[in-house]
């Protein structure tokens, strides 16, 4: 799929404001995150009291995401519903397994088109686009059969485009770093518990206190490494910032502190900095 530069992807919009328009009543699941908040407002100019926004909260869900999806979608002016899901009902989820994306779409699919279901929406969008295709995506495939539309797709919007269309509206998270479940920081195979989930949103909490606006906190049993943007980890190795964080992982619960030396994002096979 061709991916054209965001200058001329813009020009699309109408078009795609048309074939939303043209799909009816619709439920658009938002997380905090911008692509699904591009996709909230697109639905919103097309349909208006129409669209509903929907966001899940629940343990793999940071609530700083759920607070920034409110943040959205009163910026849009679009009808917003949070919802409970809880993924870690399914035993395939808690397994940890290279299909557990699969199980928590699907336990929140279901969520979603209870809403949806509810609200008489006729389809069903989503902010995945054509970034999200070049892998094995199982949460893709679990939202597909769910019945999930993608008009970032549609398109041919990749996140770049995303990020500009997003600028221009005025979107108050347009350049937010992406977040992800908090479930993907936990070494696969590895079982997840609530209680862990918690944790890791603690300690990524504690490292953005410290200014950090990527931060992802990787866990394999007691042990943390924290990631941030590669030209921050100077800063997040020095004192007295390296101290702090480490003091206060430490103290969330983590036996072993590291720094990945290469920064989120990249792997040049360094050693991380053990604290």
């Amino acid at each position: 799929m061709a991916q054209l530069e965001p200058e001329a992807l813009v020009l699309d919009e109408p078009g795609l404001l048309r074939r939303i328009a043209e799909g009816g009543s619709a439920l658009v699941a938002m997380s905090g995150g911008v692509d699904s908040a591009v996709v909230a407002s697109l639905a919103f100019e097309a349909l208006g009291s129409r669209a509903v926004a929907v966001t899940l909260e629940g343990p793999a869900v940071a609530r700083e995401e759920v607070a920034r999806a409110r943040t959205v979608a009163r910026a849009v002016g679009i009808r917003h519903v949070v919802r409970e899901a809880d993924p870690l009902a399914r035993a395939e989820y808690r397994a940890n397994a290279s299909d557990r994306c699969f199980h928590c779409r699907s336990v929140e699919a279901a969520v979603l088109l209870s809403v949806g279901a509810d609200a008489g929406s006729r389809q069903y969008l989503d902010g995945v686009h054509v970034d999200d295709l070049g892998e094995d995506r199982p949460g893709i495939r679990a939202l597909d059969e769910a019945g999930f539309s993608h008009p970032l797709v549609w398109a041919s919007w990749n996140k770049a485009a995303v990020r500009a269309v997003a600028r221009r509206r005025g979107l108050p998270n347009w350049s937010t770093p992406s977040n992800a479940c908090l479930a993907s920081r936990v070494a696969r195979g590895e079982p997840i518990d609530a209680t862990l989930l918690r944790r890791i949103e603690s300690a990524e909490a504690v490292v953005r206190a410290e200014g950090f606006r990527q931060v992802r906190v990787r866990v394999r049993g007691s042990d943390a490494r924290v990631e941030v943007d590669p030209d921050e980890v100077p800063r997040l190795a020095a004192e007295p910032t390296a101290s702090t964080v480490v003091a206060r992982l430490r103290a969330i619960g983590f036996a072993r502190v590291t720094f990945d030396p290469n920064g989120y994002g990249v792997r040049r096979g360094q050693l991380p900095v053990v604290r």
